[in-house]
């Protein structure tokens, strides 16, 4: 009977716990169809993270939030643009949408935010360029980092290169895509830029100098530090 008791009163506790402390009333009917799981991912992002103030259980935490509810923050930062609009509110919304792949709608912020002091600004032109490369638009991502480089020429983003030479490559222009590549290689931070430019070159028909590199990767993979081999 005990065994039958003490998962119910936790159930209840947890519930009252919700109702007490003002939580998102979305956990009622967890803790009441899913008693064990909801439990455990109530204890997870709700309670843990307050009683540990961690950072590896606030990232739990934001995690299991983004599973249960992964437009949240879609949502949110929607509000923020509808109710104030200024250019960092429009700007972590459209980045938010090029999350959930509406490369339309991310372009059309990025270009209202685009505009004034902003005009110019080189992270809102490569969030621009992002979503216009998402979409499927590689000219236009290309075009628009082209303009980014002019207008600062001082800007330094191993992200924005690494699509720049991945627009080119989208845009059929291999061996400048090539040069990009070279060039990012051996500064890039992880493997992604080498490991693009081994694929190019092997469907270049240069598999000699492809295989170099894959045998340089992993042998900067047995010795890297962790952080290197989950980039």
């Amino acid at each position: 009977m005990l065994l039958l008791i003490v998962p119910i009163v936790i159930q209840v506790l947890l519930i009252i716990h919700v109702i007490r402390t003002g939580r998102n009333q979305l956990w009622i009917w967890v803790l009441l169809f899913l008693p064990l799981a909801g439990g455990l991912a109530y204890l997870a992002v709700e309670i843990l993270p307050e009683l540990f103030r961690s950072r590896a259980a606030r990232r739990t935490a934001r995690g299991i939030r983004k599973a249960m509810d992964p437009g949240a923050d879609l949502r949110r930062y929607e509000s923020e643009v509808r109710i104030g609009g200024n250019v960092a509110s429009r700007q972590r919304y459209a980045e938010e949408l090029v999350r959930h792949e509406r490369f339309d709608e991310a372009i059309a912020q990025y270009r209202e935010a685009l505009s004034g002091l902003y005009e110019h600004d080189p992270n809102l032109m490569l969030g621009l360029a992002q979503a216009q490369f998402g979409k499927g638009d590689a000219g236009g991502a290309r075009e628009t980092l082209d303009e980014l480089i002019r207008l600062n020429p001082d800007f330094r983003s191993p992200v924005g290169h690494l699509l720049y030479a991945r627009a080119l490559e989208a845009e059929g222009n291999a061996q400048k895509a090539l040069a990009e590549y070279k060039v990012l290689a051996n500064s890039y931070p992880g493997a992604e830029a080498a490991v693009r430019y081994a694929q190019l070159l092997q469907a270049q028909g240069e598999r000699a100098e492809a295989q170099r590199i894959v045998r340089e990767l992993l042998e900067q993979a047995r010795i890297a530090p962790g952080h290197y081999r989950r980039c």
